[in-house]
């Protein structure tokens, strides 16, 4: 008996040093590629020092890496090399940096920076980024507003249309939450996360909901598990309601005899 648990054992200690050793040679192989890339748009640079794009496309593989200071040092400098541009040149690189800021967890500095951007094609991509970057400092109602300006320009837009339901269901708007995370599953039926909230929408509203947790478990089991607290908070939130509603009740009943 003893034999075949350590066996057990043995076999088990392997089975993790072999998916320990996949995931470093993944892992090594993807900084490989990263760094040849890098390598290639710091040529291209070199090469065509006056291409705008070159240096957003090199802060953009930064910040892949978490080298958020290089890609704000790049970004910075070329500001400053095409500060005579075109507004669309220095908006694509302003909101670059913004998107540095944003990766970087400094959303007040995220927030002056697409602020700034007036270009009207980035215009919707940067009310998005303010929606996202007030939503992570907690502020859903000035989120809210940004949200619905890119809306405006991107009303088919599964991911703002979620992100719109999210800020209604932190503020406690299920019924209009509910709306948005419908017209997202219009288009994306198995979006893990747009689920697992249509279904805590569907629990306060009184509608069925367990289709919608078993899509979410399915297509996002990550999301799934670390929505479990939202689950149970959205479950006492229902009981409560629902003890009011029988204390009201029995209140009624008791003032008519």
């Amino acid at each position: 008996m003893a034999e075949n648990d350590s066996e057990k054992v043995r076999k088990l200690q392997e089975k993790n040093r072999e998916n320990q050793r996949n995931y470093t040679k993944k892992r090594e192989q993807e900084e490989k590629k990263a760094r040849t890339l890098i390598h290639n748009l710091v040529q291209k640079i070199d090469h065509e020092p006056k291409n705008y794009r070159h240096y957003y496309e090199l802060a953009t593989l930064l910040v892949e890496g978490k080298d958020y200071e290089q890609a704000e040092e790049l970004l910075m400098k070329a500001l400053g090399l095409f500060k005579d541009s075109s507004i669309d040149v220095i908006d694509t690189l302003k909101f670059g940096l913004g998107n540095v800021y944003y990766a970087a967890q400094e959303y007040d500095k995220a927030i002056k920076i697409f602020q700034e951007i007036d270009d009207d094609k980035l215009q919707g991509e940067a009310y998005a980024m303010l929606a996202q970057s007030y939503m992570a400092k907690g502020d859903n109602k000035r989120a809210m507003v940004f949200a619905l300006s890119a809306q405006s320009s991107k009303r088919d837009d599964p991911s703002i249309n979620e992100m719109i339901g999210d800020n209604l269901l932190a503020l406690g708007n299920f019924a209009q939450a509910g709306e948005f995370y419908d017209q997202v599953l219009k288009v994306e039926p198995q979006n893990g996360k747009a689920n697992f909230n249509r279904g805590l929408v569907a629990m306060v509203n009184g509608e069925a909901f367990d289709q919608f947790f078993k899509v979410a478990k399915q297509s996002d089991p990550d999301y799934f598990d670390q929505g479990q607290k939202k689950l149970k908070d959205i479950e006492k939130f229902v009981q409560l309601n629902h003890q009011k509603d029988k204390h009201s009740a029995q209140q009624k009943g008791d003032a008519k005899n």
